[in-house]
């Protein structure tokens, strides 16, 4: 059974930092794209980040230069270094396991809140 597990969502001011880990078991990830993805009430859920098998990373325009995605194959982890946050960056953030072929897992997400 592949599992998806997010921690590291918080109550944070704005400016401050964050870092959200996705451990993942029952694959190996080094054989998907692994992105995190965040959710507001009432929106659709958005793509913030992805990196690629092949280690290329991808960021949606509103948090270029502030988060970095980055991938371990060998913890079987993904994480998202978040900086400069703003109160529009609040959503439940969600780690995607994805390939090509269509196969694809989701972790449950963790709470990111931005407020003073």
């Amino acid at each position: 059974q592949v599992q998806l597990v997010e921690s590291g969502g918080d109550l944070v001011q704005p400016g401050g930092s964050l870092r959200l880990s996705c451990v993942v078991s029952g694959t190996i990830i080094s054989t998907y794209a692994m992105g995190w993805y965040r959710q507001t009430p009432g929106k659709q859920r958005e793509l913030v980040a992805r990196i690629r098998t092949s280690g290329i990373k991808d960021y949606t325009d509103s948090v270029k230069g502030r988060f970095t995605i980055s991938r371990d194959n060998a913890k079987n982890t993904v994480s998202l270094q978040m900086v400069s946050l703003k109160p529009e960056d609040t959503a439940v953030y969600y780690c995607n396991a994805f390939r090509y072929s269509g196969l694809e897992y989701w972790g449950q997400g963790t709470q990111v809140t931005v407020s003073s």
